[in-house]
């Protein structure tokens, strides 16, 4: 798209040359408005996200008055969190092409001289500086976290947080002050006529005054503004077509380039277990000695500790019957699955400990790390298909799918369905 010279001017007083015909308040407010509607939905899932960890388990934990009202995370729909997980990230990965063209659209503003002529435009400026920060923040942070193992300098889940907050509270702001003009260009146009329109029928935008997008030299266009909007659009398109798979699986999965960790095949093992694995067995540093034949499960919580070995849990006899439920996971940085679990259900494991009505669950695992433990709820407990998984598709668990033991709970995030369980403590209070 060419450039336009005339409105903007430097600091030294020079005309800064930004000669696009296609650059205007009706182009940019089309642009708002897309992220208008998929913003929000970003911005809640995300925050939906925060509290399905759980209240002592959401990171991060300090968050002061930033600290959201928990509530017990449902079990049902057994998908909740493969939906509201994957839109998070599955759309916030869509819009970016939207936001870089809202930003090209509006670069014009960013070289104004004086920047600021009263407190009103002080106002917006500030709005503007931080939203435009707060989202590249957002956008950066969140793909290198999809894509690596943690590269920061600092807590990925801290910084994500905080940063959507400074983020939410500027564009609110911005919205407050910029709605009305919105509405105005957006009514300035007919969206069905610049459809209609050709590159050789392509106009500037009329002069828009104190906004300062519309060039006073337009160049001649080299893009109407359908193939704008058909670029950007085939942009946000192609980029679905790159996360889909993450989600929906099937043929799409290894379509998911941008998702690298949804098409790893399960690690070092395949066939029953080919699906993803975020944290292997070696990364977790799982020594294949205590996953051996001297294992044993500990249920603690009533008046007479049990211990149980694999092939107690396997054999399906007395107060733990097996149970099959097919049952998706979903993971933090955006992949899901869905696939068959065998095992005991939690809440037979509640009783045979002597806790059968627990107020929670904690359990521990042989991963030193982080997410080596998790506190479940009542619900995520006694739900009738809440598993010790011990096997997958027909097979016994791989290591890195959490040999011998790991827990399935529907809607539960995927960090909190905890591998190479050792131990777990039902909590009558």
């Amino acid at each position: 798209m060419t450039l336009l010279q005339g409105g903007p001017r430097s600091r030294a007083g020079n005309p800064i040359r930004f000669r696009s015909p296609l650059r205007g308040p009706w182009l940019t407010s089309v642009f708002g408005a897309v992220l208008l509607a998929a913003l929000p939905l970003v911005v809640i899932t995300g925050l939906l996200d925060y509290v399905a960890y759980g209240p002592g388990q959401s990171i991060p934990g300090d968050v002061g008055w930033l600290h959201l009202p928990f509530f017990d995370w449902p079990t049902r729909p057994s998908w909740l969190f493969r939906l509201t997980q994957g839109l998070h990230v599955g759309l916030g990965l869509v819009v970016v092409p939207v936001v870089a063209a809202k930003l090209w659209s509006v670069i014009p503003k960013l070289f104004t001289w004086p920047p600021v002529r009263t407190p009103a435009q002080l106002l917006e400026r500030a709005s503007l500086l931080l939203l435009v920060g707060s989202i590249l923040f957002e956008i950066v942070t969140g793909l290198l976290n999809i894509q690596y193992d943690y590269v920061f300098g600092f807590s990925f889940y801290t910084g994500h947080y905080l940063g959507a907050w400074v983020f939410v509270a500027a564009f609110v702001t911005h919205v407050s002050l910029k709605l009305p003009t919105m509405v105005r260009s957006l009514r300035s146009r007919s969206l069905r006529a610049e459809l209609r329109t050709p590159l050789a029928d392509t106009r500037p935008e009329e002069p828009d005054g104190e906004i300062g997008l519309v060039p006073t030299a337009p160049a001649a266009p080299t893009m109407s503004r359908r193939g704008a909007l058909a670029l950007v659009g085939g942009g946000a398109l192609f980029v679905a077509a790159l996360t889909a798979g993450e989600t929906v699986g099937g043929p799409l999965r290894p379509l998911a380039l941008l998702l690298p960790r949804s098409r790893n095949p399960g690690g070092a093992d395949a066939g029953a277990n080919e699906f993803p694995v975020n944290r292997t067995a070696a990364a977790a540093t799982i020594h294949s000695a205590a996953t051996g034949p001297s294992w044993r499960l500990d249920l603690r919580g009533g008046r007479v500790a049990q211990r149980l070995d694999r092939e107690m849990l396997l054999s399906g006899n007395g107060p733990l019957p097996l149970h099959t439920a097919r049952l998706p996971i979903a993971c933090v940085e955006g992949w899901s699955t869905v696939q068959t679990w065998t095992g005991v259900r939690l809440r037979d494991l509640a009783t045979l400990a002597g806790v059968p009505n627990p107020a929670s669950a904690f359990v521990d695992s042989l991963d030193p790390g982080p997410f080596g433990r998790a506190t479940l709820s009542a619900g995520q407990v006694l739900d009738p298909e809440s598993l010790l998984a011990l096997r997958v598709n027909g097979a016994d668990l791989s290591a890195d799918h959490g040999f011998p033991a790991r827990v399935i709970v529907p809607a539960l995030p995927g960090v909190h369905c905890t591998k190479w369980v050792r131990s777990i403590d039902f909590r009558a209070v």
